[in-house]
């Protein structure tokens, strides 16, 4: 299957340098904050369906309603499982994930990969103080396996610069973008802030998984619920495997549902409302989204 290259929606200001693989991520001179931009034409959310914890199937998009900042919005297309995945892995390489732990995330690594299907692509960032690309976007699962059997550079914990590289990473191609991102601590070697990544997921059309043992990373928790994603919490790196699957499978069963904003600001944040007509269901989706009209000439 042939894939046309979109303009990524997480797109870096030249404040921000990034060199890929390894990838290392700072400031620029001037001392400003990282902008993000988007360019949207239309809005894309990814939308879990659920009734009584099991996922319903079959709906169409007749059956959706939306509302972008309280105006009601015709829904245009809804896909089910038709577009392939870009799946992005985010680990932690810190110096805390070594030896059985380093084993486990491993094999949960191969277990994900096992479930993607043949047009499908997948990725490896890891990070501890370093930001590394350990393989693209590729649909040879010989290479990201390989990438994974690699040993990684240990050293401290750059969760926040880790996670905006896999989300970029994850735009980059035409797809359904899905991060997991697994950490066992929270981020003490970062450049970039907390806040100015929250602000690229605000506008980025990835969906974010994070798999964490012990403390539960409030940022991990915040990218998760703004990009209508979740975080899973494991005892034991031992059960990586199967949260790693349960979050794919998961995956698979969304919507995604797309319509082209009207009646709305074509600047600022929008709060979206996603329903279900005549049926009462749990849905799962980002709270909202963020456009730049004036930077970027959005049209309604």
């Amino acid at each position: 299957m042939r894939r046309r290259r979109p303009r990524s929606r997480c797109s870096i200001a030249r404040t921000l340098v990034v060199v890929i693989a390894p990838l290392s991520v700072g400031i620029g001179a001037s001392g400003q904050p990282p902008h993000f931009t988007a360019r949207r034409e239309a809005v894309r959310v990814d939308v879990l369906v659920t009734d009584r914890g099991q996922p319903l199937t079959g709906l169409g998009a007749s059956d959706f309603e939306i509302l972008d900042n309280d105006v009601a919005q015709t829904v245009d297309l809804v896909s089910y499982d038709e577009v392939p995945l870009n799946v992005v892995l985010a680990f932690d390489s810190s110096d805390s994930v070594a030896g059985e732990r380093l084993d486990h995330l491993r094999k949960a690594g191969h277990a994900l990969l096992d479930g993607l299907k043949e047009h499908d692509q997948a990725a490896l960032v890891t990070f501890s103080h370093v930001v590394s690309q350990r393989s693209g976007l590729t649909g040879d699962r010989a290479r990201v396996r390989g990438a994974l059997d690699a040993t990684p550079l240990p050293g401290d914990t750059a969760l926040i610069d880790g996670l905006f590289t896999a989300m970029t990473i994850g735009e980059s191609d035409a797809g359904r973008a899905l991060v997991i991102a697994f950490s066992d601590g929270v981020d003490n070697s970062s450049w970039l802030t907390a806040d100015a990544v929250l602000d690229a997921a605000r506008r980025c059309d990835v969906v974010v998984y994070g798999v964490a043992v012990g403390r539960r990373p409030p940022f991990l928790r915040d990218v998760a619920q703004l990009t209508g994603g979740d975080v899973l919490h494991v005892e034991s790196t031992r059960n990586l495997d199967a949260a790693f699957t349960r979050i794919l499978n998961e995956f698979r069963h969304r919507y995604l549902v797309s319509y082209s904003p009207a009646g709305v600001s074509p600047s600022g944040w929008h709060h979206l409302k996603v329903r279900l007509k005549n049926r009462s269901a749990t849905i799962k989706a980002r709270p909202g989204y963020l456009r730049d009209a004036a930077k970027q000439g959005i049209r309604n």
